[in-house]
């Protein structure tokens, strides 16, 4: 790894680094809080030997007492020292080996002097036992000195400096203790983010989707905590981060191949919970928006949303249509949104994977195909079920979703793999829920927000169209109050008496269908209204499936 690895681990994971901080400067604190106070009290000894009248005799003492004082600070530590200490201040609650262990003593080199320093919770019981230790000791080593005949003692120690009352405690350091936990979590943290990074297998960026789904990536989708309450954008008024990152995914739709664009796309992902319906309702959405004609199929025949999210009926729809209960035309419903029409999921039915991959279903995408300009599916996850994987082999591809910090590698492979064998196109794929960047953010609110008067351009520009009617569902079958709402794209027929007039020749144009009636005056009124935009021959040739559209209906 290089610095700029470890300076990306630190931005992305700086809060286990704070965390750990923290945690490591508050257990200091209160480590340091807890202890209780120890304070220490010094004296000093002065170890000397009988002088002689010549330089050479005196050379020899110093050396002599040098050697003592070796000697001496090992008995001030031991526990015979200590045993007499405490029998000299009468003190019980204390044995020789605590008192040992609480006794210091040190000599500077080439010295004959001894620091001696005892520790313990009472300043003044310190005291007195550095003072009381001081004394017997001096007792103690004109005892040993001493020849067993009588004499002169061949070394002498004095106290040279009694102990004082000690004021500041010796133990807890508190700021030493905060000094070393800011350090050790600092330390700790850093550590822990870089474990953290290298055991997260997560896909979080560009390179490691693309490299895995062997395809590139479509579009990047921030985190827009209101879609969680309203998944569908207004795309009309809204400049939002998130509605940008679909217009330019919808730019990247148009260029995956210029010559035959993808037109019927199934949105799926790995597992469930990783934004798949949100994306394929605002992907369908924002194609309406460029003046497309668009199809939103709830594929989802396990557990369906789009119904849910854009309220529209979702007792009939798809799989109303695959077991031949009802056609096309009786359960395409129109949105809210302008030119975005709704194919509900219907009835759930015991065998979705069947039914989606039956000829029927085929025969229902073809003439969506032919009728729209875009079909949206909104398929279900790839690993738990093969309902998308089936969808995917039968339309033009599939957009495969990844969650950002959530979706794994392993899952995302598989994913890719299950439409992979089941020769299913993978068009791209997309993340979703990736964190707002800051700096990015802000250029975006001050380009649209702070300028007023591209504000007024824009509000100017976007005046609001009003919505035409619902059509309303009875019985199966949709009336319109209105004529003038509009509607999908499809194949112009002229009427040719009883015949069958779904077979759009080349060089012929799209125009507006009219709503289904019963009521054949209203459908003589209707008058066709052709625009200028060809369409390519009709996939469905023949006569009509009678599971896909009612065979007695002309237009």
């Amino acid at each position: 790894m290089e610095v700029h690895d470890y300076l990306r681990i630190l931005q992305a994971r700086w809060k286990i680094v704070a965390v750990t901080t923290v945690v490591a400067v508050l257990g200091a604190l209160g480590a340091s809080l807890l202890t209780t106070p120890i304070y220490q009290a010094s004296t000093r000894l002065f170890v000397s030997t009988s002088s002689g009248a010549s330089v050479n005799e005196i050379y020899q003492g110093n050396l002599f007492s040098q050697q003592r004082v070796a000697s001496y600070t090992k008995l001030l530590t031991g526990t015979t020292l200590a045993q007499r200490t405490l029998d000299r201040l009468g003190l019980s609650d204390v044995t020789p080996s605590q008192l040992a262990g609480k006794v210091t003593a040190s000599s500077a080199p080439d010295t004959v002097l001894v620091d001696v320093k005892v520790d313990d919770e009472s300043p003044e019981r310190a005291r007195d036992l550095a003072n009381a230790l001081s004394d017997e000791f001096v007792v103690m080593a004109r005892e040993l000195e001493t020849p067993e005949n009588g004499g002169e003692p061949t070394a002498r120690v004095v106290v040279e400096q009694h102990a004082d009352t000690p004021v500041t405690p010796v133990s807890p350091k508190t700021k030493r203790n905060l000094a070393l936990g800011l350090a050790v979590g600092v330390l700790l943290g850093i550590a822990l983010a870089v474990l953290r990074d290298r055991l997260d297998n997560t896909v979080k960026d560009r390179k490691t989707v693309e490299e895995l789904a062997g395809t590139g990536l479509v579009g990047t989708i921030p985190l827009d905590k209101e879609r969680q309450e309203h998944a569908a954008i207004d795309f009309q008024e809204s400049n939002s981060g998130s509605a940008e990152a679909y217009r330019e995914m919808r730019t990247n739709l148009k260029f995956l191949d210029v010559d035959n664009p993808p037109r019927v796309i199934v949105v799926t992902s790995a597992l469930p919970a990783e934004g798949k319906t949100t994306t394929a309702i605002n992907t369908a959405l924002v194609l309406a928006e460029a003046g497309h004609s668009v199809v939103l199929v709830e594929g989802d025949l396990r557990r369906p949303r789009v119904s849910k999210y854009l309220g529209v009926v979702g007792d009939v729809g798809f799989s109303t249509v695959l077991s031949g209960q009802a056609g096309l035309e009786d359960v395409l419903q129109p949105s809210q949104y302008e030119g975005l029409w709704v194919l509900a999921s219907g009835a759930l039915p015991p065998n979705p994977s069947e039914l989606l991959g039956s000829e029927t279903a085929k025969h229902v995408i073809d003439h969506l195909r032919a009728r729209f300009e875009y079909v949206i599916i909104d398929g279900s996850p790839v690993l738990p079920v093969t309902d998308s994987v089936v969808l995917a082999a039968a339309t033009d591809g599939a957009l495969l979703i990844a969650r950002h910090g959530k979706t794994t590698r392993e899952q995302l492979s598989r994913a890719v793999g299950n439409l992979g064998s089941a020769g299913a196109h993978l068009l791209g794929t997309i993340i979703t829920m990736t964190p707002n960047k800051g700096r990015g953010a802000y250029e975006y609110r001050y380009y649209y927000e702070s300028d007023e008067s591209a504000k007024k351009a824009t509000a100017a520009a976007s005046a609001p169209v009003q919505p035409g009617p619902v059509a309303q569902t009875t019985g199966g079958r949709r009336y319109r109050e209105e004529q003038n709402r509009p509607e999908p794209y499809r194949p112009e027929q002229p009427h040719r008496g009883g015949q069958d007039h779904d077979d759009a020749q080349p060089g012929q144009h799209y125009r507006a269908p009219q709503a289904y009636t019963a009521d054949p005056a209203y459908r003589e009124q209707a008058v066709p209204t052709a625009v200028s935009r060809p369409v390519a021959p009709s996939p469905m040739q023949g006569p009509r499936n009678g599971s896909v559209v009612d065979p007695g209906e002309q237009r």
